[in-house]
């Protein structure tokens, strides 16, 4: 099972982070069979690696990754204009050759997976009446869809559909600030636990005294003895 990867319609996609803060209905990807080489093979390293799986977006581990010219995997897609942003609804994650599921759908069930156990149990009942592989849409209480968005939601994705055409250079950059901030933090108190530690080892090296070599006990002679 690979996480990360899916298709919008007939391209296959890497998903760089499932939701957008603030537009849940938008999600972050790259298209790896476009990608130059280059970006390719080291991208595709990442996500395949333990960091990559264990990872809750892929964007969290390429942003602590480099290419092999040394520049940031993460900050580099951005510049570079390679990351785009799709609606949830149009991309299907596909773990496995034979199982796959609407991104919009697993986004609605993760969110209620972390409010409680009825959530888990609804994600199992979910599985078993084979909604993971798409055949069975499950219905809710309502009669709609397990997942699907209600009128107001709609609405609002209608109302937001041009502003989403475009990458939101801004969140992103915000994202990248604030990780940017966190790593200068660590590295800061990093620094300063090296400096008191130097202080430490100079104090200790500089407190040590030699002790007098050891000699032979001088012989008394007969005649200086009173």
């Amino acid at each position: 099972m690979l996480k990360h990867i899916g298709r919008q319609q007939d391209r296959k996609v890497a998903i760089v982070f499932r939701e957008v803060p603030g537009e849940e209905h938008m999600a972050l990807v790259i298209y790896p069979d476009i990608l130059p080489v280059s970006f390719h093979d080291p991208i595709m390293k990442v996500l395949e690696s333990d960091v990559g799986q264990t990872s809750e977006n892929l964007g969290d581990a390429l942003f602590r990754s480099l290419l092999p010219d040394g520049r940031p995997i993460l900050q580099t897609l951005h510049s570079e204009g390679m990351i785009k942003k799709v609606q949830t609804k149009n991309i299907t994650v596909t773990p496995t050759a034979t199982s796959h599921v609407n991104l919009e759908e697993m986004n609605g069930i993760l969110r209620e997976m972390k409010m409680g156990e009825d959530a888990i149990k609804r994600m199992a009942e979910l599985d078993k009446q084979t909604g993971m592989t798409g055949r069975v849409k499950p219905k809710d209480d309502f009669g709609r869809e397990v997942g699907a968005p209600d009128a107001r939601q709609r609405g609002a994705a209608v109302a937001g559909s041009d502003a989403a055409k475009a990458l939101d250079d801004k969140s992103i950059a915000g994202d990248l600030m604030a990780q940017a901030q966190r790593m200068e933090r660590e590295a800061k108190g990093l620094i300063a636990e090296a400096a008191r530690l130097a202080k430490e080892a100079a104090a200790l090296a500089g407190g040590t005294t030699a002790r007098p070599k050891a000699g032979r006990p001088k012989k008394v002679k007969t005649a200086d003895v009173a």
